[in-house]
């Protein structure tokens, strides 16, 4: 396993939902509160950024090119040759909501949350995006949902409610049924993925760290990241063999940013282990 490297200094005041594109080469990610889309090709090194019209959190990618995008006003795609935004299915989170949490998972549809912008006070919701345009409330309840992610037979779905330190796997047959995955001490647990091995990598906001726990909940791994705050990763790079790591400044004093001043950075690290190959979002023409 190689070391925590930062590969793009983005100072991201958010940094979340970091998203790989097989078709563009390039890992996406944002920062929710800077109103921010960027990019990094690991081919050549390149970088940039797209200022966007509203916020977003999320992204999968689709076949036919672009990102299909959660934002605070519903779901939009995202062109990157123009750099253009539109809103394809408005959706009303209700005030002070936005978007948090999502990914592509292995049933074909995108899976997404909302939450109270004002630190999770009030519950959001967890939704299921299908290629059929339907959108819908599956999962609610949770006040700050992350760490959607599926395991590779498609029985389990991992979520978690960071506010409560907790991770849980629901049965996808009956998402009413769940069980405790994996509790958290420190900190809380933010955005995750699946290895190729059917292991869950989780980002623990607040404890310096990236945790790897096998199918049946226990840790298998640590990563220690030099920030405080990692958010959020996804495997990436042509061969899946990178895990990216998105990071925060958010709530830091400056005594603290002037500690750690990556923060807000995206890292990345070689773990000897693959990602799991997710599917591109099969979008209905318009």
């Amino acid at each position: 396993m190689s070391e925590v490297r930062c590969v793009v200094e983005s100072a991201d005041k958010l940094g979340e939902g970091p998203c790989w594109s097989p078709r563009d080469g390039r890992l996406y990610w944002f920062d929710i509160k800077g109103f921010r889309l960027s990019w990094h090709e690991p081919d050549g090194g390149r970088t940039g950024h797209y200022e966007l019209p509203m916020r977003a959190s999320a992204a999968a990618p689709v076949r036919g090119g672009g990102l299909l995008l959660a934002t605070e006003r519903g779901l939009a795609v995202f062109d990157p040759r123009s750099g253009e935004v539109e809103l394809r299915q408005p959706i009303d989170l209700g005030a002070g909501f936005r978007s948090n949490d999502g990914v592509m998972l292995g049933d074909g549809c995108f899976w997404w949350s909302s939450m109270d912008d004002d630190g999770g006070k009030r519950p959001g919701a967890v939704f299921r995006s299908c290629p059929d345009g339907s959108t819908a409330p599956v999962i609610e309840g949770i006040h700050i949902a992350n760490s959607l992610a599926m395991s590779p037979d498609g029985r389990r779905l991992y979520l978690a409610d960071s506010a409560k330190q907790t991770i849980w796997a629901h049965d996808t047959a009956d998402l009413a049924r769940r069980e405790v995955f994996a509790t958290v001490a420190k900190g809380g647990p933010d955005g995750s993925c699946i290895d190729a091995e059917g292991c869950l990598w989780n980002a623990e906001w607040g404890a310096w760290r990236v945790v790897r726990y096998t199918p049946d909940g226990q840790v298998d791994r640590v990563v220690e990241t030099p920030v405080s705050q990692p958010s959020a990763c996804m495997f990436g790079g042509p061969e899946l063999a990178t895990l990216y790591i998105t990071s925060a400044w958010e709530d830091l004093s400056d005594a603290a940013r002037a500690k750690q001043p990556l923060a807000g950075g995206l890292f990345a690290i070689e773990p000897g282990v693959t990602g799991l190959a997710l599917p591109l979002f099969e979008l209905e023409p318009r």
